[in-house]
């Protein structure tokens, strides 16, 4: 059963194609990539954010408050109609990010994130769904905007609540912002950045604080959706 509430730290980092080569290699030292990380191949993330009409949810999350909230659908593969996505949503309080999420036939995700109404079904977790229904009717989202990248991930065998990725190729777009096509869009960064995320439910572990700084990585802040946003605005006022 795939895990439905999470609650970490994240700290994220942004790093070149060497940094990437030279870390991906030290960390499976101690590391195993992710079951779906076949030979080390990247697999695919779709990710389609809901926002208000005038964009509350990333303006507020920007101004960096205590509390802020998204709300996402998930999928990773190209999908439509009966095909099941995640319906996400994210939170982060003080720096701890939780993450609540729910299964749904695609169709049930694009009703349900409209009007907040949904049927209930056995592979539904009906504590999110809820959470979800509230957060809709509060708000009254629409689909803003679809973010897509290549996902390369490595999990501790010795420590389920530690996980490390990296994600290239963010491609972004506004318009036609479906689930049901490949990842085409404008690209957040250039060609040769990575964005690296360490996921853990305690402090970093000393190994790890120890190979970024060998490699000279320091934690930033970033946010897909919000550096999306940011250039959106700069370029709207050229």
């Amino acid at each position: 059963m795939a895990i439905e509430v999470f609650n970490r730290y994240e700290n994220k980092h942004l790093v070149n194609r060497e940094q990437q080569e030279q870390l991906l290699s030290d960390l499976q030292a101690k590391m195993e990539l992710d079951k779906h990380n076949p030979n080390g191949k990247a697999y695919k993330i779709y990710n389609l954010y809901y926002d208000t009409s005038d964009n509350n949810l990333i303006r507020r999350s920007l101004e960096k408050p205590r509390y802020k909230e998204k709300v996402r659908v998930r999928a990773y593969g190209v999908v439509a109609g009966d095909d099941m996505v995640f319906v996400e949503i994210k939170k982060k309080y003080d720096g701890l990010v939780n993450k609540r999420r729910t299964k749904m036939t695609l169709s049930d995700a694009k009703q349900f994130l409209e009007n907040a109404e949904i049927e209930l079904q056995t592979y539904m977790n009906p504590q999110v769904v809820n959470e979800l229904a509230e957060i809709i009717g509060r708000r009254k989202l629409r689909p803003a905007i679809n973010i897509a990248y290549e996902r390369t991930a490595l999990i501790d065998p010795r420590d389920s609540d530690l996980r490390v990725s990296f994600d290239h190729a963010i491609a972004t777009r506004r318009h036609d912002v479906g689930l049901d096509k490949e990842a085409v869009g404008e690209y957040l960064l250039p060609d040769d950045q990575y964005v690296m995320e360490v996921k853990t439910r305690h402090a970093m572990p000393l190994w790890l604080a120890e190979l970024l700084g060998k490699h000279h990585v320091r934690a930033v802040s970033f946010s897909k959706y919000g550096r999306e946003y940011i250039k959106k605005l700069k370029e709207e006022h050229v």
